[in-house]
């Protein structure tokens, strides 16, 4: 099987749990290789945990986690950073480092990874992917004077710095105003595509997912209940799916985060007794 045949992550019967919390039961699912894929579900879904778990950030408890043909929970420390190296990576807070300028920014992880190049060659890769994001001319200022917007296209500029496999992003929509979204959006399916990457966004946004990406999951309680390609997705009947696309409050996502029964909580922090 060729390498273009194979997903390039394929994740089967993964199971994890924060304490007594179970929040993954049994997920599987596929990456195709140079697609952008969105991830969605409700909050406390498990899908950021999900990228950790790609990232070998977490270990599961059950199940497998498979990069480029590797299982990540079953590598040695220099074989995942070996790995790492092949994945960008864009947090929902930007992550910058809020001492060093746009420029430096940029440039750290091109040292990190690649320390034998030439500062030359640095400043030339900087400058390339500060110009693929539209920033080229804010190299100097430092995070703290940029926008939202701009911070969240210096983050991507960062973590696309090393031409990675595989990008993953963490809601980059959250907070951004509809022009910053759009130019965000426009440029994950543009640096995609140039570069020949693969994509996995986690996000809570429907209708940017559908005109952006190729593929769809969605997870609720742990598992995978519902996926497709955005047409299929449009014309889905499955309770979940189109509640969650339509915005419906009325259906099988749950409001409310698991908890006690409130007339026990009450009674519990009034100090009643039994």
């Amino acid at each position: 099987m060729t390498d273009d045949a194979r997903a390039l992550v394929e994740i089967s019967d993964l199971h994890f749990s924060y304490g007594e919390l179970k929040l993954l039961r049994g997920l599987s699912l596929r990456i195709p290789r140079r697609k952008v894929v969105a991830i969605l579900g409700g909050s406390g879904s498990g899908k950021s945990t999900l990228l950790k778990l790609i990232g070998g950030q977490l270990t599961p408890e059950r199940g497998s986690v498979t990069v480029d043909g590797k299982v990540v929970h079953e590598l040695g420390s220099r074989e995942l950073y070996a790995l790492r190296c092949q994945m960008g990576m864009m947090f929902q807070s930007s992550g910058l480092f809020t001492d060093l300028s746009v420029y430096e920014n940029i440039a750290f992880p091109i040292r990190e990874h690649h320390p034998q190049l030439p500062e030359e060659l640095v400043r030339t890769l900087v400058l390339m992917k500060l110009d693929a994001v539209g920033l080229r001319g804010a190299r100097d200022m430092m995070p703290g004077d940029l926008s939202g917007g701009m911070m969240r296209r210096v983050a991507l500029a960062r973590a696309i710095a090393t031409d990675p496999k595989l990008m993953m992003y963490d809601e980059p929509f959250a907070g951004l105003d509809p022009i910053a979204l759009a130019v965000i959006a426009r440029l994950i399916r543009t640096l995609n595509d140039s570069l020949g990457s693969t994509s996995i966004i986690v996000t809570h946004d429907v209708i940017e997912s559908l005109q952006l990406v190729d593929y769809l999951y969605f997870i609720s309680n742990g598992v995978i209940v519902g996926e497709g390609t955005p047409d299929e997705i449009r014309k889905s009947e499955l309770p979940y799916v189109k509640q969650f696309v339509h915005g419906e409050t009325d259906g099988p996502v749950p409001f409310h985060y698991p908890a006690p029964a409130y007339a026990k909580d009450v009674g519990l922090a009034g100090g009643a007794r039994a």
